[in-house]
């Protein structure tokens, strides 16, 4: 009961039937709470045994998925260096499809983070979107949320990268939506990862499997989808707002290793 509970004050809980009438469906997309959605996956260092290594996101990508018509609206992607451990192993090139020569072309963290500010802002610009951290009201811009599959690109990964390298992180990554959370409640069932919760609702992934753009853009799918089944999109998860005592490498003008297969419900070795 308490479980059920929990699913209903989330507004989560999944309707008997799902209507076939169309205007329905557009009146429950009409009812979320926010117009856009951002959908992060990175990929990361990664080691086929265990170690203590940190890891270091290698890839950065975001895509913006509209929850009026469900299309994507705008892409954010680079590679970024990884400076802790430079040399990719075989392990994560084979499962990434990553190459060494990517990630030497790529930026360092702090400059992917300056360069996905000034996207962000980008958006703001063209699209009024807003953010809760920003405190404005919602007549005045278009709510916008983070959405990652699991707790651990936001709470893990960045958090802990940006610990160890003194980066100052946009306060607006602080909050989310975990879609694994919610896809487990709304559905009631748990999902054998993000491939494996697309092909219960009979969805093909399309692309490559641990690159991170294609993840991100099947995820936006799988939102998309659930937004249609009925489910009301709202922040699961949010970081302890205490400053990190590092030095900020640029200003937003608004407003380890086993930890991210736990999270992630992946098999055990050291990747995303």
């Amino acid at each position: 009961m308490a479980t059920k509970k929990l699913a209903n004050e989330l507004g989560l809980v999944r309707k008997r039937s799902r209507p076939s009438n169309g205007n329905h469906e557009k009146q429950i997309r009409c009812g979320q709470l926010f117009p856009y959605l951002i959908v992060i996956d990175f990929e990361s260092t990664c080691w086929g045994d265990k170690n203590n290594y940190g890891q270091e996101i290698i890839e950065f990508p975001a895509v913006v998925l509209n929850t009026a018509n469900g299309k994507i609206d705008s892409e954010f992607h680079t590679y970024v260096q990884p400076q802790e451990h430079p040399i990719l192993s075989k392990f994560c090139t084979e499962l990434t499809g990553i190459r060494q020569a990517q990630v030497e072309a790529g930026v360092p963290l702090h400059i992917c983070l300056s360069r996905f500010t000034r996207w962000i802002q980008m958006l703001q610009e063209e699209k009024n979107i807003v953010f809760a951290q920003e405190k404005v009201c919602s007549y005045t811009g278009h709510p916008c949320a983070f959405v990652t599959w699991s707790d651990w690109d936001l709470g893990v990964c960045l958090q802990y990268e940006c610990k160890r390298k003194q980066i100052c992180k946009p306060d607006l990554l602080n909050s989310w939506i975990d879609l694994r959370a919610t896809y487990k409640l709304f559905y009631n069932r748990k999902p054998k990862g993000l491939n494996g919760a697309l092909q219960d609702l009979g969805i093909k992934f399309s692309g490559r499997e641990h690159s991170g753009l294609d993840d991100a853009r099947n995820t936006a799918n799988l939102a998309w989808r659930m937004i249609n089944d009925g489910c009301l999109m709202k922040v699961t998860r949010s970081l302890d707002r205490a400053p990190l005592k590092t030095k900020p490498l640029f200003h937003m003008n608004r407003n380890t290793g086993n930890a991210h297969q736990l999270l992630k419900g992946k098999q055990p070795y050291q990747h995303q």
